[in-house]
């Protein structure tokens, strides 16, 4: 999949996280189904700070200075040490958003450059453009998958009924 590819779904994707999280009511966005997981303003400004800190800063530095290692980032600590349960829910919204916007305008700008060139990630070594571009669109999912279970657990938490008739969650 090429990084223009990418960017659609990026761009679809953001699209998705905006509508599936805006409206919902403090009580809804501050559940979690168990203390140590995290509840959907934890999960938004995971995304914002992701799409900021993470992919499109490591791309970036590939293509400007593939010598250098990636910074390092602590998205499991940003949890406590960016005080994530205290944000603005529906402001982290818009902040992602507006990030993923200029996340789609800058992979669209990119014309020229050579997604088989690496960088050298603290964990899993040499990574190239194209494989952190991919890992971007990856995780996205991840994270649509995450927001889907957590509002399914809380319809069942909240009625207090079974949801058998609906389907199996595999």
């Amino acid at each position: 999949m090429n990084h223009l590819t990418i960017g659609k779904e990026l761009s679809l994707n953001g699209n998705l996280f905006k509508s599936m999280l805006t409206g919902i009511p403090k009580e809804r966005y501050l559940w979690k189904p168990e203390p140590e997981k995290w509840c959907l303003l934890e999960i938004i400004c995971h995304l914002y700070d992701e799409e900021k800190e993470d992919f499109r800063t490591r791309i970036r530095l590939i293509f400007e200075n593939p010598e250098c290692d990636f910074p390092p980032i602590d998205p499991a600590g940003w949890v406590t040490s960016h005080d994530y349960i205290h944000q603005d829910y529906e402001g982290m919204i818009d902040q992602f958003w507006q990030e993923r916007q200029h996340s789609v305008l800058w992979l669209k700008s990119l014309e020229r450059e050579d997604w088989q060139k690496s960088g050298k990630h603290p964990h899993y070594g040499f990574m190239t453009a194209q494989e952190l571009s991919c890992n971007w669109l990856g995780h996205d999912y991840l994270h649509i998958r995450q927001i889907t279970r957590l509002k399914y657990d809380h319809l069942r938490e909240l009625n207090k009924t079974s949801l058998d008739y609906a389907g199996n969650w595999i």
